[in-house]
């Protein structure tokens, strides 16, 4: 197994399902409030550049579960890449922590992270990617149909680091991964053309909404101006706008259609409070699930680093 959690498609199908079956196995634990001392005695370096509740507070509640004691380190406490080398950070924070996980802007920042640190890296999200969040996805998909094979799931919304993580996911499991995109918000070609080269899934980039959820078994959708994007808030509105996900659109897929968003959600942009509150939302069980996968990915790496 890879010594960091930074892509997806680092790993293999089969771990990628052991990662899962073992989330699967912790979460019931958690829920019987059992002990679970699996990183007593240990640390967490958590880095932040970019703030988030559900991040922080899933990552800590979890290894502190498990024993050990998670540390946040936030913007102001630590300036990547501006105020001290990140293989600088990294080669010291190696020595204090047994993990780091961070939450970065640039990619190549993580990247750098983990070629000089001789600890676990766990990427909580960048620019390019969310692992951790598909991983928590398709496991919430495993828990609701019991079989993700070639299962039709369709991203409304911006080509950005959600949909570049659904596609290092399809060049591992055979998806049929559409998504629905304005043309100026296409995600990156050459993952698009990795995904599509891997040969496994059924890769679509459409600009049809109508179209594109027809037999869909999941809509999922993401905040239309991510952070470092609010400036741009006001002109991705109007052009994002026939991309909202409300209750025609998903009374349109002709088949009974999950609902996945993978929070903070602004309702009445993206997605209507109607969809969020309905039944078929499950957008608070993938909430939840952030916690006990990313309980399973620390655990798994931490084993392959004992060894």
């Amino acid at each position: 197994m890879n010594k960091h959690f930074l892509h997806i498609s680092d790993y293999t199908a089969e771990e990628l399902w052991d990662i899962m079956k073992l989330a699967k196995s912790v979460k019931k634990k958690f829920h019987n409030r059992e002990k679970y001392p699996h990183f007593q005695n240990k640390s967490l370096a958590m880095i932040f550049a970019k703030p988030s509740a559900r991040t922080r507070v899933s990552f800590e509640t979890g290894f502190e579960w498990m024993g050990g004691h998670a540390l946040f380190l936030g913007p102001n406490d630590i300036g990547i890449g501006k105020r001290e080398a990140i293989k600088d950070i990294s080669r010291v924070f190696s020595r204090y922590n047994d993990m780091i996980m961070a939450r970065l802007f640039d990619h190549k920042h993580i990247i750098e992270l983990a070629e000089y640190s001789s600890i676990p890296i766990v990427n909580g999200l960048t620019d390019y990617n969310h692992p951790c969040q598909i991983m928590t996805d398709i496991f919430t998909v495993w828990e609701h149909l019991g079989n993700i094979d070639n299962i039709k799931i369709v991203y409304m919304g911006d080509g950005n680091n959600i949909v570049h993580s659904w596609l290092h996911l399809a060049m591992r499991f055979p998806l049929h991964f559409v998504c629905c995109c304005p043309k100026d918000y296409k995600p990156d070609k050459e993952t698009v053309k990795k995904a599509r080269a891997a040969g496994i899934s059924n890769i679509e980039i459409s600009h049809d909404p109508t179209e594109a959820v027809k037999d869909a078994d999941m809509i999922y959708t993401d905040v239309w101006a991510s952070m470092g994007q609010k400036e741009e808030a006001e002109t991705r509105e109007k052009v994002f706008k026939p991309f909202q996900v409300n209750k025609k659109l998903m009374d349109s897929t002709g088949k009974n259609t999950l609902f996945m968003h993978c929070l903070p959600a602004e309702r009445e942009r993206e997605v209507t409070d109607e969809v969020v509150e309905a039944e078929y939302s499950i957008v608070f069980d993938q909430a939840e699930n952030r916690l006990h996968v990313q309980n399973a990915i620390m655990i798994k790496l931490s084993e392959s680093y004992d060894k």
